[in-house]
């Protein structure tokens, strides 16, 4: 099956010119019901393997590190009585739970097009990253929120901070490297030089939502190390308890962040205005172009972009000009973005201005 194939019509109400030689049976013209048959296009590539190798690298990454933090930190929990590690035991569950999820995603994303959903399954990814934030808001961040308010109305003596100590150092060492593996992932990939504006732009919450979650992670195990430290040090448990607070509003934070990112991608975020501006750019220096409308466009899944454009041809184009045209801009576009699995193209002719008539006396 194709993944992708261009489509080219004229909607005007001046049709083409009949060009000499065969018949319009043999040849037909833009707009004709024959004409759709005709191998005018070529098909799209398949999205990149790379990019989706890569994410379930990145998945799986964190995946196994969120699962053994999350069996040392509930250990270190029960041992010391800790709120603060307790929320970031849940917090590592919440993620294991997640990166699943993400998981599952990916591979229902991939299946193929059909009747019932000929664009494919790509924004299949999405929809599963939206229940992970909603999840990382809900369950992380309300649950460290209420451990924490319970620990600061009833405090609850310390324990031990040994174990503490030593299971937030295992944890960050496995957090960050996930969070290098994400980081580099995005650093690797297409996109604007200023990082944040190319995590903002990213079309792949595969690997966003981890770098979002480990970085989460991280601030999380800073703020339960000062709790733990601070709660000993001056021999006050409000400190653990507002420790646990400071972990559900960076947890919920990040969770807003990653709702806002994937809604847009839900519910159809067109590409950047750069990459927008090439496209027609690439259309309009075509010779047989006239002018070209803005390309709309709408991200199918993280490697499938749809793109639908409309050109308006040079005066006298003949169907095989025509036809060559749209070729050349098809080939052209995917070039440059591969990610254009699916192009359609719709072409007016040029209307000749109407002739001015005389004033009658």
């Amino acid at each position: 099956m194709l993944r992708g194939m261009g489509t080219i019509s004229d909607s005007s109400a001046q049709r083409l010119p009949a060009p000499a030689g065969p018949a319009p049976a043999e040849r037909p013209l833009p707009g004709d019901a024959a004409y759709a048959a005709a191998p005018l296009t070529t098909a799209a590539p398949a999205a990149s393997p790379s990019h989706t190798t890569q994410s379930h690298k990145v998945v799986y990454a964190a995946a196994a590190a969120n699962l053994a933090i999350a069996v040392t930190k509930f250990a270190a929990a029960a041992a010391t009585g800790s709120v603060a590690m307790l929320s970031e035991a849940i917090h590592s569950v919440i993620d294991t739970g997640n990166e699943l999820l993400l998981l599952l995603g990916l591979h229902r994303s991939q299946r193929p097009p059909d009747p019932a959903h000929p664009f494919g399954y790509g924004k299949e990814l999405y929809f599963w990253s939206l229940i992970v934030a909603v999840l990382l808001f809900g369950i992380g961040g309300g649950m460290a929120l209420y451990q924490g308010i319970t620990t600061l109305r009833a405090p609850r003596p310390l324990g031990n901070p040994l174990w503490n100590y030593v299971v937030l150092a295992i944890a960050a060492v496995f957090e960050g490297a996930s969070f290098i593996v994400a980081t580099r992932e995005l650093l690797r990939r297409r996109g604007p030089k200023a990082f944040w504006l190319r995590l903002h732009r990213s079309k792949d919450p595969s690997v966003y939502s981890v770098f979002y979650e480990d970085l989460a992670a991280l601030l999380g195990l800073t703020a339960a190390f000062l709790g733990i430290y601070l709660g000993h040090l001056l021999h006050n448990p409000h400190f653990d308890g507002a420790a646990s607070v400071a972990i559900g509003v960076i947890l919920c934070t990040v969770a807003v962040m990653l709702i806002y990112e994937t809604s847009g991608l839900l519910i159809g975020e067109g590409s950047s205005p750069e990459i927008v501006d090439s496209i027609s750019r690439i259309a309009t220096n075509d010779p047989a172009v006239r002018a070209a409308g803005t390309p709309l466009t709408m991200q199918l899944g993280p490697d499938s972009v749809l793109i639908n454009l409309e050109v308006e041809l040079q005066p006298g184009t003949s169907a095989d000009e025509y036809v060559n045209a749209v070729g050349r801009i098809e080939s052209a576009i995917r070039s440059r973005y591969p990610s254009a699995t699916r192009i359609f193209i719709e072409a007016r002719h040029a209307t000749p201005p109407r002739p001015s008539v005389a004033p009658q006396r």
